[in-house]
């Protein structure tokens, strides 16, 4: 069994502030060992239900957090960035068995974690048909794009609540729940093991096709910026359309034209 697992670090339990996610921080190695233990921890859940091959995108800022020698034998890892439009997926494909996202957070204007925020901080929001959507939003819909299920994603509470909401089959740990600038945070330890447990129980449960991601017929992606020069020379990505001095839309049936957008503008 072939799994991918997409890690990021703000939804893990022990962040509060951007600078425990910045290299260079004093705080910064902390936080990357609690990313690193997470994503073992799903590495050893989805290995006791089955999987013998995994891929992991290293999937924050600089896509080198993760410290590969502790993972097990059966995993490799994509660190950095090519420039490819999947992005934070980088490497899924329809080989995959399965995905798995760790340390998650929510949408940029959700009160869900102080990180909240939607691929970099420079927009006040991302929509996708009307809704407020968060990297998990758009690399799901990556991966039914590829017709690969979700089995599992953890991260703040307010993510894994909208997750279940839009399929109650894929499993979700709430690591950490936000209030304004606070958070709430499962205890290390805990997260861990309730991580592998809740993988495992995960990928055993349920059949592929109950794990899909729903995925709509058509797009509507709506980026507002926070300068209005971004949203100018946004508009002149083709197809795209400046609707006012900070917004930006692009409509599709296709997926892969829209991530292409988000590519290049977002």
């Amino acid at each position: 069994m072939k799994v991918f697992i997409s890690a990021d670090i703000e939804g893990v339990a022990t962040t509060l502030s951007h600078e425990d996610c910045r290299p260079g921080n004093p705080n910064y190695p902390y936080h990357c060992d609690e990313m690193t233990k997470e994503v073992l921890a799903a590495c050893e859940g989805a290995m006791e239900a089955g999987a013998d091959e995994i891929v992991i995108k290293d999937a924050h800022g600089p896509a080198c957090n993760i410290d590969s020698k502790v993972l097990p034998p059966c995993a490799q890892i994509i660190k950095g960035w090519s420039g490819h439009p999947f992005l934070m997926v980088e490497g899924l494909d329809k080989s995959f068995d399965g995905v798995i996202f760790t340390g998650y957070h929510s949408a940029a204007q959700m009160n869900c974690n102080p990180l909240s925020h939607t691929m970099n901080k420079g927009n006040n929001y991302v929509k996708i048909n009307g809704e407020l959507a968060s990297e998990l939003m758009i690399n799901s819909l990556t991966a039914s794009y590829v017709g690969v299920p979700v089995y599992c994603v953890t991260g703040d509470r307010g993510l894994c609540e909208w997750m279940q909401r839009m399929n109650p089959n894929i499993a979700a740990v709430p690591t950490s729940e936000g209030f304004g600038n606070g958070t709430l945070g499962m205890h290390p330890e805990v997260a861990v093991r309730t991580i592998k447990k809740t993988v495992e129980d995960a990928m055993r449960a349920h059949k592929p096709e109950a794990c899909m991601f729903p995925m709509p017929e058509r797009f509507v992606a709506e980026i507002n910026f926070k300068e209005h020069t971004r949203a100018t020379r946004g508009g002149f990505y083709p197809g795209a359309q400046q609707v006012d001095t900070r917004t930006v839309l692009f409509e599709h049936n296709d997926w892969w034209e829209v991530l292409k957008f988000f590519s290049f503008v977002l």
